[in-house]
């Protein structure tokens, strides 16, 4: 496995590493690091490799299209993993490094999975660094477009999160037969899930997730300043952080919201559990855009086993899940007075109260990693038989 970032943690592909591993397969990530020497653990049974990067070659990445030093730096590191190990598949993190896995696949005679966490153009659009002079020189949409159409057909195996995200694939010219999906579902026997209840004092709003302009926050803070009016005791637990923290807050100051928002920074998993539960209504509001709308948030599952309600966007892999459920409703994605009514109507009707079991049950009977998974341990069947197959006819 080849990933662009440090290593641990990363959910899901942890996840799909150990999966694999109890299928029988031995496992290596392949990953950077930004201490300046290369070393090597063991996790979980994976063997992880890091090899040290600097912060401008990181940085470099978004002109790798342009200036391919990001990818040289990739190729020489698994170039030298793949002559000293003896490898089957190449499992690719995400669209960038799929020219990289290209190459590899061609010169060893690979198989190339190509796993896509996300519609990579149209995240890279919405990232801060593509908005700075330098990121507006070296970053080219139509590029990154245009590489993804050509990569994906070199794939052996796609595997998109949601089904909104396969069908774009497949649109752009992937072969349907080689596209699978393995949703970001929680792996039920290890997610904390606490006891606690929600304080009878108050309507307990509850945000876990990153801060920026494309996470909507500014809308739930407006509709906040709407709903005060009629409910005085509500109030917004925001648990994450971003670039954006500075100007919500300056928001949250203007509409003097201060005492009834609070922010707790990033937490880990327990305390981030803990405080949902303690809350009354999850919420997700992102902004509605071509990388949202097929998007997989792990907390879409999570709110839902932890049995919260949750409000959500129009986005369409979220309302997706949300109406399949009936556990939440959904809003305008850019309409504080949306947001508001329906907050409103959830509230002074009770229904909040009844609509997270129905969430808990969807993850218990469907929705949890145990059967997301199954598909990516066929298809590595598949790819398994197909290799022994190949190499039998090789040596015929």
């Amino acid at each position: 496995m080849v990933l662009e970032s440090d290593f641990p943690p990363d959910d899901r592909v942890e996840k799909e590493a150990v999966s694999l591993i109890r299928q029988g397969h031995t496992v290596t990530i392949a990953c950077y690091t930004f201490k300046m020497e290369p070393f090597e653990l063991w996790h979980k049974g994976i063997r992880i490799i890091k090899k040290p990067i600097s912060k401008f070659l990181y940085k470099s990445s978004v002109g790798a299209l342009k200036f391919p030093f990001y990818f040289s730096f990739w190729a020489s590191f698994l170039d030298l993993l793949l002559k000293e190990n003896s490898y089957d598949i190449l499992h690719v993190h995400d669209l960038p490094l799929a020219k990289v896995g290209s190459g590899l696949k061609e010169k060893y005679g690979l198989i190339l999975v190509l796993d896509l966490h996300e519609n990579y153009p149209a995240s890279l659009r919405t990232t801060t660094h593509t908005k700075k002079i330098l990121g507006r020189i070296l970053h080219s949409d139509r590029q990154w477009r245009r590489y993804e159409q050509k990569y994906i057909k070199k794939a052996d195996l796609i595997i998109a999160v949601v089904e909104e995200m396969k069908e774009r694939i497949i649109k752009l010219g992937a072969e349907k037969e080689k596209v699978i999906v393995v949703e970001n579902t929680p792996l039920t026997d290890e997610f904390p899930v606490t006891a606690q209840s929600p304080s009878a004092d108050y309507i307990t709003l509850f945000y876990a997730g990153g801060i920026n302009i494309y996470r909507g926050l500014q809308i739930v803070v407006k509709a906040l300043s709407i709903m005060i009016k009629e409910i005085s005791n509500i109030r917004l637990w925001i648990i994450g952080k971003g670039s954006y923290e500075s100007k919500l807050r300056a928001l949250i100051h203007q509409l003097n919201l201060d005492k009834h928002v609070t922010f707790f920074g990033w937490k880990n998993l327990g305390d981030i559990t803990s405080l949902l539960s303690r809350s009354d209504i999850a919420l997700i509001p992102h902004l509605k855009s071509e990388q949202t709308d097929c998007s997989s948030p792990n907390k879409i599952f999570q709110y839902a086993y932890a049995n919260k309600p949750t409000v959500c966007s129009n986005c369409n892999s979220l309302e997706r899940l949300i109406r399949e459920w009936n556990n939440g409703v959904i809003y305008k994605h850019d309409s504080p007075e949306d947001l508001s009514e329906k907050l409103l109507n959830l509230i002074k009707s009770g229904d909040y109260k009844l609509l997270g079991k129905n969430g808990k049950e969807n993850i218990i009977n469907r929705y949890n990693w145990n059967i997301s998974v199954l598909p990516l341990l066929q298809a590595y069947k598949n790819l398994a038989s197909g290799n022994e197959n190949n190499s039998v006819n090789k040596n015929k």
